[in-house]
């Protein structure tokens, strides 16, 4: 039994961040129609981030995540202006492809010159890097905390995107831009904020998922494929389906690893292979018009 909760408590924290970062990704690829590969980067750039200033600086971990987000939006925002803007709505996938893929290199040497090429750990305050005892079971409190981060994400960008008049003119954008534009919403306004609140919801995942996923000098290409198989696994676009695809393939990997640790990555590729061949589409689909 404590094997089980084990496996269900690390598997459900896993999957937790696999979701904030994947669901930016999401947004980006699904309602921007970008196939975003440096989506990674910018979780990679907010995990240097957070690093500097919790041990360089000696700032608190709240102040780190603060920085690391805006940090990475700031960043973030001129790039999208002058690269991304480039690639809205071309037919041409590859082009999509070979220029993300490009901008992650480039930032993951700018940070390895800056920075160092060495892993990056980042200093978690007393709250949340000891123990909690839950009375059957004791587990981090890191986990827990990077659990109510995952789901208070999930909430949070379920209202913006499906109750807010930002969220109405976002989905007005992607059906139909033209349209959107005759009837005076600023669609370009409207894909700057949407790729701004994709990566600062990369770098957040990157800061709190650091214990996890550890921020190292080639962070943004290990783990690049992962965010993709969760978003084309949950379907582009789809809030309940990242979230759904990041809780499943991290109950997978995480116990995979657990009793046949011998395998690797085996049983999560085995997982995505399974799904795809019953689900082609993601396991929820966003209809277009919705």
């Amino acid at each position: 039994m404590q094997t089980v909760l084990g496996i269900g408590f690390d598997a459900l924290a896993y999957g937790m961040v696999l979701f904030m970062i994947s669901i930016g990704l999401s947004v980006t690829m699904g309602l921007m129609r970008v196939i975003n590969l440096a989506h990674g980067a910018f979780a990679m750039i907010g995990g240097y981030f957070a690093s500097y200033v919790t041990r360089d600086l000696g700032l608190g971990f709240g102040f780190a995540i603060i920085v690391a987000v805006l940090g990475t939006m700031i960043i973030a925002l001129p790039v999208e202006y002058l690269l991304y803007r480039r690639i809205y709505g071309t037919r041409d996938p590859l082009v999509q492809v070979l220029m993300t893929i490009g901008i992650t290199f480039a930032v993951i040497g700018i940070m390895n010159y800056l920075f160092g090429p060495t892993l990056k750990t980042i200093d978690l305050p007393a709250a949340i890097s000891g123990p909690i005892d839950l009375g059957f079971r004791t587990v981090p409190a890191n986990r827990l905390f990077v659990i109510a981060c995952g789901a208070a994400v999930a909430l949070a960008l379920w209202f913006v995107v499906e109750r807010t008049d930002f969220g109405i003119k976002l989905r007005a954008a992607v059906d139909n831009p033209g349209m959107a534009a005759a009837l005076g919403i600023r669609t370009d306004w409207v894909y700057r904020a949407s790729f701004a609140l994709a990566v600062g919801l990369g770098a957040l995942g990157g800061v709190v998922g650091a214990e996890l996923l550890p921020i190292e000098p080639f962070y943004a290409l290990r783990y690049m494929v992962t965010f993709l198989v969760v978003v084309s696994v949950g379907g582009t676009g789809s809030i309940p389906g990242v979230l759904a695809a990041a809780l499943l393939l991290g109950l997978v990997d995480t116990t995979g690893k657990y009793l046949m640790p011998d395998f690797g990555d085996f049983f999560f590729y085995l997982a995505v292979i399974v799904i795809v061949w019953f689900f082609p589409r993601g396991l929820v689909t966003r209809v277009r018009g919705a």
